[in-house]
């Protein structure tokens, strides 16, 4: 603990020693932690976890706050970069975060909120449960009156869910506070939340909170930190990313920041998010993007298979980059802005998953072979069990058709079964590889071939622990 913020204080200090421990960070074996290379065993004399070590370094390089560590990001391989900023790398957006009295014990951060300078155009996509909260509801009306947004407002303590009538008054009441401080239209202002499910939102408390967090907006590192802090409930470690890559020509910018830790499962759960870039979209290209890489992202993860009632991803596309606008789908550049889309939702949708309430590891599923994307997809959600056999009957119950005589699985570089049919392998090896994925918070890999079809889907979970059962009795307490 001494070491954690020692360093951490140290690396926060700014000048020059805070570029030259940054450079060591993402040079040395702690910054190739955060890759999982398998160099962060060095550290384990030190009496370091490697968790700890991934955490350690995701903090230095992301400026978590004091409140909450921050998540280590699994970004896919790409033609881009990771740079500072979370939501704010993208120009023409600012953020922050605040205690505004929202929880019920403790003064972490509970409230924040992302504007952009500009008209942004945007998109969302919301939870499938019937009991869909105040704030789904609000943001699906707002997005199908306008296209545009310029503000999204986040509070975590209350749901707002099965609230009724009341609840939905609130939403709207706090929605029209803000629009009025920053002079927009009501449209313009979306709102997510996040907590106890039947509690109302602390209205009052919003309300007198709203000029306070508006003074803080900033475009810096730190104003993304205090939002992505801000949003989370039962999170070990928040979540935050960007990148920067070339699409058409022009260096763009993506960006993002989520919660999630427990009320996990496909078509998302418990989990908010909201994404910002600086590409120039229409509308049109731009939702169906966003509804894309959320399929191959948010909706492709599970924690504890329960659905929320607030899920909600809201993105944000303000085209001060200078691109040109990206009008149709078939056009390189938007393929090359699809590519950075998914990478940012995916390295969010992964650590989430990570951070699962209660887990001790990663599991990734890769399913191949299937007819076409959205079969390879279904089969990889429901494959996480590590037991072949259960893997084997989950891959069957996933909803798609495939001859089993095709299947084939994997457990890490152990291969268990091909052909339809079971094979010896070492059980020792097999079981070292689950141990030590759980001693160090790594990732259990599982492969799935169902065919030879061109379809390929990847999914992530976790295991549940002891853990799961304490977080989740206390969180109302």
């Amino acid at each position: 603990a001494m070491l954690w913020w020692m360093l951490r204080g140290v690396l926060r200090c700014g000048g020059e020693c805070d570029i030259m421990m940054r450079w060591w960070v993402q040079q040395s074996m702690v910054g190739k932690a955060v890759s999982g290379c398998g160099c962060e065993e060095n550290f384990s004399l030190l009496g370091v976890s490697q968790r700890d070590l991934r955490v350690f370094a995701s903090s230095v390089l992301n400026e978590a706050s004091n409140y909450i560590p921050a998540a280590p990001i699994f970004l896919p391989e790409g033609p881009w970069k990771q740079v500072p900023g979370g939501v704010t790398a993208a120009k023409g957006f600012k953020a922050s975060g605040m205690y505004g009295g929202l929880r019920a014990k403790g003064e972490k951060p509970d409230l924040a909120l992302v504007t952009c300078d500009v008209d942004a155009i945007s998109a969302g996509a919301f939870t499938t449960n019937v009991v869909a909260a105040a704030p789904v509801l609000y943001c699906k009306s707002a997005l199908n009156n306008s296209t545009m947004a310029r503000a999204v407002l986040i509070n975590a303590g209350q749901a707002n869910a099965a609230t009724g009538d009341a609840g939905y008054q609130d939403v709207i009441e706090c929605s029209n506070a803000l629009a009025k401080l920053l002079q927009l239209k009501p449209d313009e202002v979306l709102i997510e939340s996040t907590g106890v499910i039947g509690q109302r939102i602390k209205k009052e408390a919003l309300l007198n909170s709203l000029p306070k967090v508006v003074n803080l907006l900033s475009p810096t590192v730190e104003g993304a930190d205090s939002a992505a802090v801000a949003i989370t409930t039962t999170d070990l470690v928040s979540k935050s990313v960007a990148i920067e890559s070339e699409v058409g020509g022009t260096r763009i910018r993506v960006g993002g920041m989520a919660k999630g830790s427990g009320m996990i499962h496909p078509n998302m759960a418990t989990m908010l998010g909201v994404i910002t870039t600086d590409a120039m979209v229409t509308s049109d290209v731009w939702r169906k993007m966003v509804k894309v890489a959320v399929n191959r992202s948010f909706n492709q993860i599970t924690v504890d298979g329960d659905t929320s009632t607030n899920d909600a991803v809201i993105a944000l596309a303000s085209g001060l980059s200078g691109s040109n606008r990206i009008s149709s789908l078939n056009k390189p550049e938007a393929e090359q802005l699809q590519l950075c889309l998914d990478a940012v939702m995916q390295g969010l949708a992964k650590s989430i998953a990570w951070d699962g309430e209660g887990a001790t590891c990663l599991i990734e599923v890769t399913v191949t072979g299937a007819d076409s994307e959205a079969e390879a997809a279904k089969a990889a959600v429901y494959g996480r069990d590590p037991n072949w056999g259960r893997i084997a009957c989950a891959a069957g119950y996933a909803g798609i058709s495939f001859d089993q005589n095709m299947l084939r699985i994997s457990l890490g570089n152990i291969l268990l079964m091909n052909g339809g049919q079971p094979l010896p392998f070492d059980r020792a090896a097999a079981s070292n590889y689950l141990i030590k994925a759980g001693e160090t918070h790594g990732t259990v890999q599982i492969q799935i071939s169902i065919g030879e079809g061109p379809g390929n889907g990847l999914a992530w979970g976790c295991d549940l622990s002891y853990d799961y059962v304490k977080i989740n009795a206390e969180y109302t307490t």
